[in-house]
């Protein structure tokens, strides 16, 4: 039997049958986000093994634009940023960060 997997969402944007979202995982399991949005009928696109239309991306379209976590050893409040590839800009030229 799987061990317990906790993701929250919100929806910040939508464009062209995409949609862009926050997402805030409360446990670490592999293939997280990837399942769970397949299990609501909203694969990543591009993620062939679960189901995402690869039409116009040729990789599954998942991007960390911000991280935080507190650092296991030290303690300390981690955090980092970063824009999206160009080639998921071109879906969502105004991407929030």
């Amino acid at each position: 039997m799987g061990k317990d997997a906790v993701t929250h969402y919100k929806t910040l944007g939508e464009n062209d049958g995409y949609s862009i979202c926050e997402i805030e995982l409360k446990t670490g399991r592999t293939h997280q986000i990837r399942v769970h949005f397949s299990h609501i009928g909203y694969p990543l696109a591009g993620d062939r093994m679960y189901g995402g239309i690869t039409d116009g991306i040729g990789r599954t379209a998942l991007h960390s634009a911000y991280c935080e976590f507190i650092h296991p050893v030290t303690g300390i409040e981690m955090s980092f940023s970063k824009m999206p590839p160009p080639d998921m800009m071109e879906y969502f030229p105004c991407f929030p960060i």
